[in-house]
């Protein structure tokens, strides 16, 4: 049964998801609020119990690919309390982090940056529920009210209502349908799951094991390091469909596709073009690996060779033809896409680095179909409806087709924050004045 949250309270706002995208929102709405002298009445509700990014791929050699001046604030504020710098300043570690000679700070690293931020904003948030469905409540055939209901670890429901929704909720692990029916196997698991799902494995007692890893992005690659790294009983290999690993472009004419400013080129042009720019510039941040890490994999296969001890494997070129499981292990049969050349080979666990799908902002909002204009959004990240709908839809990391590559990125987090915090309040005009948040330097 439903339990209704406060039900008489209409907040001005629920975001899905207290992930960067929203957390960026957070602090845009703060900052925004002293300018507009009210502050919106906001909650998010995260599906995790405690703040996490990409808790279970957090490994020893996972690093971040964008500068960590490209945090949630820098780029429209610099002088923000909630900087990786201020943060540093606050943590004790800024001399420390200069002395590293870096832009780019470990995914461990950044975590902890995002709690930290996170805290700030501890009486907005609610973890440990999963929004289930948005749904519509009509008053005179119009929809001024949404909705949202969610339910927690235990399987409690529960109703919450809000004048506006921004979802953002992420990615959804991608499962090839040849392992679609190994989701129950605990040998099969995708790198979401890392972390986790090793721990349950006999190569953390230091037992052999056989791991094939499926893929031929940055995640597959770290997944290689870190078993070869962390894991000396673990033999490798390391299965692609392309012809070689393919270093990431992060140069710097091309890295000026990720600026905001870009956001405006690709929205203003024709779908067409839109799709040519996605198209040129894919190899930015799909199926590529950052260089230092293909050299390493290189090392360590050439060391391999000159010890005479073949231990991991890269291969290139296979596809995946059919899975079977069985008491002795998993049996991937591999076809050579050059030769057409089958083999089959045994493995005791199989890691899917086969990336995510951006389509959880669908299903959620299933009930409000009727209302919207195929999810498409405008320039402000605002879901277009019909007429009927009044209350606001937002999408963040959903856009990627009219918004840019960067869409799924750090790197537009605060403009689009502010572009969309700013919308908010033009939606919400005749908002009550609520009290201003305690100031921003006091808490930071």
């Amino acid at each position: 049964m439903t339990q209704a949250s406060q039900q008489e309270t209409i907040k001005d706002l629920i975001g899905v998801g207290f992930g960067p995208s929203n957390l960026a929102l957070a602090i845009a709405l703060e900052e925004l609020a002293e300018s507009q002298g009210r502050a919106l009445d906001a909650l998010f509700i995260e599906k995790q119990r405690d703040y996490r990014w990409h808790g279970e791929t957090l490994a020893t050699q996972s690093e971040l690919q964008i500068s960590f001046l490209k945090d949630l604030v820098s780029l429209r504020n610099p002088t923000s309390p909630y900087s990786f710098v201020n943060y540093l300043h606050q943590k004790q570690r800024l001399a420390d982090f200069i002395n590293l000679g870096t832009f780019y700070p470990c995914r461990l690293e950044y975590n902890d940056y995002l709690r930290w931020a996170a805290e700030h904003f501890a009486t907005q948030a609610v973890y440990g529920e999963e929004v289930l469905r948005i749904e519509p409540e009509l008053t005179q055939g119009r929809v001024e009210h949404l909705r949202l209901v969610s339910r927690d670890a235990e399987g409690r429901e529960y109703s919450r209502r809000a004048r506006s929704v921004v979802v953002g909720s992420g990615g959804t692990p991608k499962i090839p349908e040849t392992f679609a029916a190994f989701k129950n196997d605990p040998r099969v698991f995708h790198h979401s799951r890392y972390l986790s799902s090793l721990s349950q494995l006999p190569c953390n007692a230091g037992k052999p094991m056989r791991i094939a890893v499926i893929g031929s992005g940055q995640s597959a690659a770290e997944a290689f390091i870190d078993l070869n790294d962390s894991y000396p009983s673990v033999k490798v290999d390391m299965i692609l469909r392309a012809s070689a690993l393919k270093p990431a472009d992060d140069s710097p004419f091309v890295n000026e596709i990720f600026a905001p400013d870009y956001t405006d080129l690709v929205y203003n042009e024709p779908a067409d073009q839109r799709s040519k720019l996605l198209d040129e510039y894919h190899n930015t941040n799909y199926s590529v690996v950052d260089l230092n890490l293909i050299e390493r994999i290189y090392a360590i296969l050439y060391r391999q060779k000159v010890a005479h001890q073949f231990r991991h494997n890269v291969l290139c070129r296979r596809q995946v033809d059919a899975v079977v499981g069985n008491a002795e292990g998993i049996e991937l049969t591999l076809s050579d896409l050059a030769t057409g050349q089958q083999q089959t080979h045994r493995y005791d666990a199989v890691i899917l680095a086969t990336g995510y799908e951006r389509r959880s902002h669908r299903d959620l909002l299933a009930p409000l179909a009727g209302y919207l204009e195929d999810f498409n959004v405008d320039r402000n990240y605002r879901v277009l409806t019909s007429p009927d709908l009044k209350a606001s839809v937002y999408l963040q990391g959903f856009c990627e087709n009219s918004h840019g590559l960067s869409d799924t990125l750090l790197s537009v987090l605060p403009s689009r924050a502010a572009e969309i915090g700013r919308a908010l309040y033009q939606d919400l005009p005749s908002l009550r004045t609520l009290p201003l948040p305690e100031a921003v330097l006091s808490r930071a």
